[in-house]
């Protein structure tokens, strides 16, 4: 156990030793402590402001384009100029901060790699320590990992480098500034800044990040004014850091100029996260009786309202000068059966040419073996560009209309039910564990996958639409009879711990499932539950 030296008002309360130590240094910790102090309230008040605009979605209000911030969208400006090693992001390359995961990713040949402290990290605290040590090795070329007799360590290419830290909603309960829990997001970019930022310079490239779950540009100006505040604390030119935001929910895609503008000194683009843009619409449409999805497999980028927010997304973007990527496939290799693969292989083969096709500048895969796929896809359109900024879609109109069209709203059907109830448990019992990413049915399911699992059971059995295509109304005894019998089919070939993880997991989910009142991230209780 190390003894940590916290500037006054700082108390860390999990475990840390010499190498923690290291990471939390004084600094880096008072840096946590003057942003808690200076920004903790705002980003609290913008969380009470998504409370209140739920209020009046269940009253009947439709999200629109802003009034007030029409002449933003009317503007002719553009972000600033992005970084060298920031042009070309054709393939980008998505996982926890797990050591060997970094050391493949960053070796996978893909152009860039968003290393997550967010959905596919279980935020345990050894986790956001040891995964804030395994960057600073990775950024240091220091990295490598030795498992029985393999090893693992950096080759000579590697991608570039770019970090989620956690949501708005997220809370680091081992870390009080005056008695108070710290932002878990501003925890994980700060501390990742203080300790990188000068090796990051010296390697050529700066300080990345992705950040996610934002619904407001207000959300986006908040993130903009702790970047300054934290470039001025480290002493580097204000714009050094660099940061893509995941457009993932249904509010922030009628802010996608706005948040850009927000962030242009910072700004490198936007992201289309599809999965958890689909459980925001879900989420925040759940009471409308007329707004039910089909089964979650049902609902692709190819349908309308996927289409239409992955289209104003790449106008928005190139109109702007920045990037638009494109979203995750789920899809993970098959081994030991060649024609499945080969199935899989092929349905991210066509996301990839569908996304280059529109206008996308890159796209992200979540496992080595597809960023060939991912590659070959975009090379095909894109040549030796390193992008299609160019590509500026000034004849197509995507409208308020288009956003909200949602479906298919059906079929519903028993399989996709009780896919849902197994996913959602198994998930939770991983995560429960420790880990955030987990396959599951041959796609890497991480908590925005579990997210659409549960929303869509929890609206099913509330909506009058939620029928299932034999007739018979999704209700809450139905709902417990699936649970139970998934459960068993669960824990059947299961250990001990294991067992115990997917039975804690299965009381988590039922909870957040019959409650009425809808469970903003099943990640919040779940976090009360993890060390």
């Amino acid at each position: 156990m190390s003894s940590l030296q916290t500037p006054d008002g700082v108390e860390v309360t999990g475990e840390v030793d010499a190498e923690g130590a290291a990471i939390l240094t004084p600094e880096a910790l008072e840096l946590v402590a003057q942003l808690h102090r200076k920004f903790d309230a705002r980003r609290r008040e913008l969380l009470q402001a998504r409370v209140d605009r739920q209020v009046a979605l269940d009253a009947g209000e439709k999200p629109d384009f802003l009034e007030e911030t029409a002449e933003i969208r009317a503007g002719d400006w553009t972000i600033a100029p992005q970084p060298e090693d920031m042009l070309n992001r054709r393939a980008e390359i998505t996982g926890p901060v797990d050591r060997k995961m970094i050391i493949n990713a960053l070796n996978s040949g893909a152009d860039s790699y968003m290393t997550d402290f967010e959905d596919s990290n279980t935020p345990t605290w050894k986790n956001i320590i040891q995964g804030q040590i395994n960057l600073r090795d990775a950024v240091n070329r220091t990295i490598s990992l030795q498992q029985g007799d393999k090893s693992y360590e950096l080759g000579d290419t590697l991608a570039t480098l770019i970090v989620r830290p956690r949501g708005w909603h997220l809370i680091e309960k081992h870390v009080t500034v005056d008695g108070e829990p710290i932002s878990g997001g501003i925890f994980d970019m700060a501390v990742y800044l203080l300790t990188n930022h000068e090796q990051a310079k010296k390697n050529g490239t700066g300080p990345y990040f992705y950040l996610p779950k934002m619904e407001h540009h207000l959300e986006a100006r908040l993130w903009n004014d702790i970047f300054v505040h934290c470039q001025e604390y480290a002493g580097v030119p204000q714009g050094t850091i660099k940061a893509t935001v995941l457009i993932e929910t249904i509010m922030a895609a009628f802010q996608m100029d706005e948040i850009l503008y927000e962030l242009r000194e910072h700004s490198t683009g936007l992201n289309a996260g599809r999965w958890d843009y689909i459980f925001s619409c879900i989420k925040r449409f759940g009471r409308d009786p007329e707004m039910v999805l089909a089964d979650r497999k049902l609902v692709t980028m190819t349908t309308h309202f996927m289409t239409s927010y992955a289209t104003l997304l790449v106008k928005t973007c190139h109109r702007r000068g920045a990037h638009a990527m494109g979203g995750m496939a789920a899809q993970i290799p098959i081994k030991n059966d060649e024609e499945a693969n080969a199935a899989a292989f092929e349905l991210v083969r066509q996301d990839k040419v569908r996304e280059a096709n529109l206008g996308h500048d890159g796209t992200w895969v979540a496992h080595p073996g597809l960023v060939p796929v991912a590659l070959t896809a975009f090379e095909a359109v894109l040549g030796d560009k390193p992008n299609q900024l160019e590509k500026q879609l000034d004849d197509v109109e995507v409208t308020q209309a288009d956003l909200l069209d949602f479906g298919p709203t059906s079929p519903i059907t028993e399989d996709g039910l009780r896919m849902n109830v197994s996913v959602g448990v198994q998930y939770l019992g991983y995560w429960l564990a420790g880990m955030g990413a987990v396959p599951i049915n041959n796609l890497m399911e991480d908590a925005a996958t579990a997210e659409i699992s549960r929303s869509q059971v929890w609206q099913w059995i509330r909506s009058p639409n939620g029928v299932l295509d034999d007739g018979r109304k999704v209700t809450e005894e139905m709902f417990d009879q699936v649970l139970d019998e998934e459960l068993a089919k669960i824990i059947e070939p299961a250990d001990d711990y294991a067992t115990k993880k997917f039975n804690q997991a299965a009381k988590l989910f039922r909870e957040i499932t019959v409650k009425d009142d809808f469970t903003e991230f099943l990640t919040l209780p779940a976090y009360e539950q993890i060390a």
